[in-house]
């Protein structure tokens, strides 16, 4: 029954205006501030990088959401880091999808990743927007904690990638 509301949504063009709606009215300018902050706050205590991108609807050239988040990683650099330590959090909201890529310097499994996506698309369902966003980066903190290489002997934690939320 969904997937024919979901065929519906993109046909009429209304998943487009519902993502639109959703990035206008909850991921404002203070909320997408108080999320840069976190991430910023979160990066002190490892080597890795995040990346939020908020896509409010998905260009018509990649139907693949999965794609699209492999497509995001590249263009937004989120690989170019010392310690290939970059991990993309990717929401494409008029597809209510989401899912993390990691670099190949994080050693964490995909069932971590899809349990921090399983719990932000929990709190979405629940109109709890800036909590999951909270929730799951404080999550991945945790991961990225055990998962990223040291600061290399003699070296210092850089904050190599922009901590800012990109709106797509």
């Amino acid at each position: 029954m969904s997937s024919r509301r979901d065929n519906w949504k993109k046909l009429t063009g209304w998943s487009s205006l519902a993502g639109q709606w959703l990035r206008r009215k909850h991921f404002n300018a203070a909320m997408l501030d108080r999320l840069a902050e976190r991430i910023r706050q979160s990066e002190i205590s490892h080597t890795g990088e995040l990346v939020v991108a908020i896509e409010a609807v998905s260009p018509s050239h990649e139907a693949d959401s999965e794609q699209r988040a492999l497509e995001v990683f590249g263009k937004l650099h989120v690989w170019d880091t010392p310690l290939n330590t970059g991990v993309l959090l990717y929401l494409a909201l008029d597809r209510q999808y989401m899912q993390i890529i990691a670099d190949r310097g994080v050693k964490a499994s995909d069932a971590q990743w899809a349990a921090v996506c399983a719990g932000l698309q929990q709190c979405f369902v629940q109109q709890r927007y800036e909590a999951g966003l909270f929730a799951a980066i404080d999550t991945i903190e945790i991961i990225l904690k055990s998962a990223c290489p040291p600061v290399p002997e003699g070296g210092r934690n850089t904050d190599d990638l922009p901590n800012t939320p990109v709106l797509l």
